[in-house]
């Protein structure tokens, strides 16, 4: 489903006007006839003195104008100064043009704010194109763990940006059933079931799955098979232990999913597709084979790789290097049976056939090295037609006070995404796996998360919401028929005078308001649902200090006890910030409370 999205947003009608100006000029001859414009943009000023935006337009223009950037920005720039929206421009160094706004435009951006409510920010640059985002797909050998959490978080944050952002996405995880890794759970949750049945079975023996969790799976089969299994070969019991075990594990990875509100729209399996009587793991490589991208040759030694772990022989190889890659790939291993890359390769062939042309993976840190190899399996099997964009989570510290967090008895070696949701908080736990890039390594420290301090990011932005409404609770005493209901309120609002806004602490709040919707577009179109974190913790650190400010200087207050109508105009700024700090949190999946507890 798509949402439906706002109007154009503020830098989105300044760029409108830049790019009229540019075919202005292109009428005039200074640019040539249907120039591209597309590298052309507006962008936030780095400081305020610099004035409110900013275009490249002269800079990224003038080599195909043949002209000086400097010479052609004073030709922008002078067509610029006649644009009702524009109070001054200027242009800087060798031909950054810069813009600054009139007064009356911030207004106008708040009125637009309180018109659209929680459609505001919506944008449209997704044109309901289809979107697959593979995330978690974590191996179905035992409970999530908290490096498992931060992908989660990310690429769900990341879906529900891209729904923001006008895009039909679909939330898919990849079930990896099919490698040795479950057929050491088969054999994990055998020696549980023996257990089931009364034996001691001591020890858990190195290179199987220690922890507690496998339990409950031997309980089942020896309910299910009392002692048959016992009578039964390895080649005939495995499967039966294998099947249970992964549907067993994978309802309890749901489950750990569900406690960060993490659902996805498709589990696909691994093994399905190998094992449904169409292999297309065999068609995907006959596929390949067709269009001269499969070959069988050598490979030389790896560099810098130990020499007793080459196997120099024969092998059925994918042209990897034809794409992009740095070496060929091996799809065959020795015994004949497929490698992890190709059945990822038909993973994605499959999802390209479902209708995806734009494909989005989220691995783990591990992986790498596994990006390149990807990316040029999705342009030899769609031929060029779908994109691969692999985002890397790097790893998460747990720590408690700065010191290390302690490993967890139930899973064996590692402490649970569960553990740490039942300790801190959904809430704590989303925020702050976002609030730092994906691809940097995150410090999370169980004490600080629930600390009630700016220190703690999660709580200073919902403080700031939660301050909103204390200000309109209180605000009713001035302003009695204020609304309690959002919508209504914004209604209401929108009337106020809000031109009485001038403190320059009240501008800089309009302005980061104006800001929103433009980072929700650069978030969308970079893949990184962190800018909506900072922007969030900006914006509420702005909020903050404005009331801060009231309270040391009374003309600033929001409730003014005299001045209804400056009161109304605050209300209205406070109605603005509230509003997108709960549209911001709900992209992350944080909830945006009304009173902190």
């Amino acid at each position: 489903m798509v949402d439906q999205a706002s109007s154009p947003h503020l830098f989105a009608d300044v760029l409108a006007r830049v790019h009229a100006v540019c075919g202005a000029l292109a009428a005039e001859g200074v640019l040539p006839a249907g120039i591209d414009l597309a590298r052309v943009v507006v962008e936030p000023t780095r400081e305020v003195s610099h004035g409110d935006m900013a275009t490249n337009a002269a800079m990224v223009l003038a080599k195909e104008a043949k002209a000086r950037p400097r010479d052609l920005a004073e030709q922008i720039a002078a067509k610029l100064r006649a644009d009702p929206l524009i109070a001054s421009v200027d242009v800087a160094g060798p031909g950054f043009i810069n813009l600054t706004l009139k007064v009356s435009v911030w207004a106008d951006a708040l009125r637009t704010v309180l018109r659209e409510g929680d459609r505001y920010g919506r944008s449209g640059m997704g044109a309901g194109e289809k979107v697959d985002v593979e995330y978690v797909s974590a191996n179905p050998t035992g409970p999530m763990h908290v490096g498992h959490c931060r992908g989660a978080v990310f690429g769900d944050a990341l879906c529900s940006l891209l729904q923001f952002a006008g895009y039909d996405v679909t939330r898919e995880y990849y079930i990896n059933d099919a490698g040795a890794q479950v057929d050491v759970l088969a054999r994990s949750a055998f020696l549980r079931y023996r257990e089931a049945l009364g034996e001691n079975i001591g020890e858990i023996p190195e290179g199987l799955y220690p922890g507690d969790y496998l339990k409950p799976v031997g309980q089942a089969l020896a309910a299910e098979y009392g002692h048959s299994l016992l009578t039964m070969p390895e080649a005939e019991w495995l499967p039966i232990a294998r099947a249970r075990a992964v549907a067993m594990m994978m309802e309890m990875i749901k489950q750990d999913l569900a406690a960060l509100d993490i659902r996805h729209d498709v589990f696909f399996s691994e093994r399905s597709l190998i094992e449904t009587g169409n292999n297309r793991v065999a068609k995907t490589v006959d596929f390949l084979r067709a269009k001269g991208d499969v070959y069988v040759g050598r490979l030389p030694p790896p560099k810098g790789g130990p020499v007793e772990d080459y196997e120099d022989r024969e092998q059925t190889l994918f042209r990897a290097t034809a794409y992009g890659d740095d070496i060929d790939r091996p799809l065959l291993k020795s015994d004949g049976s497929y490698t992890y890359f190709a059945s990822d390769i038909a993973n994605h062939k499959n999802k390209f056939d479902r209708g995806f042309r734009n494909l989005v993976d989220v691995f783990g840190a591990d992986h790498g090295g596994y990006v390149k190899r990807m990316q040029a399996a999705v342009r030899a099997v769609t031929s060029d037609q779908a994109t691969l964009d692999v985002k890397i989570v790097q790893l998460v510290k747990l720590l408690r006070n700065g010191e290390p967090v302690k490993m967890s008895k139930r899973s064996g070696d590692f402490v649970t995404l569960r553990e740490v949701v039942d300790e801190v908080g959904s809430d704590a736990v989303r925020f702050m796996m976002l609030f730092r890039k994906n691809d940097a390594v995150l410090d999370f420290d169980l004490a600080r998360v629930i600390e009630q301090s700016k220190e703690n990011p999660v709580f200073y932005v919902q403080y700031g919401h939660a301050r909103g409404h204390s200000v309109f609770r209180n605000a009713r005493e001035v302003v009695p028929d204020l609304p309690e209901e959002a919508g209504a309120r914004a209604a209401f609002l929108s009337e106020a005078a809000v031109e009485r806004l001038t403190d320059p602490a009240e501008l800089d709040l309009l302005r980061r308001l104006a800001l929103y919707p433009r980072t929700i577009e650069a978030a969308a179109a970079a893949h990184e649902p962190h800018r909506i974190a900072f922007y969030l913790y900006d914006l509420a650190s702005e909020f903050h200090a404005l009331w801060t400010r009231g309270r040391d200087l009374p003309y600033l207050r929001f409730i003014i006890n005299n001045d209804a109508e400056v009161t109304k105009a605050r209300l209205a700024l406070v109605q603005g910030v509230v509003s997108v700090l709960a549209s911001g949190l709900a992209v992350l999946g944080v909830h945006a409370p009304d009173e902190m507890r």
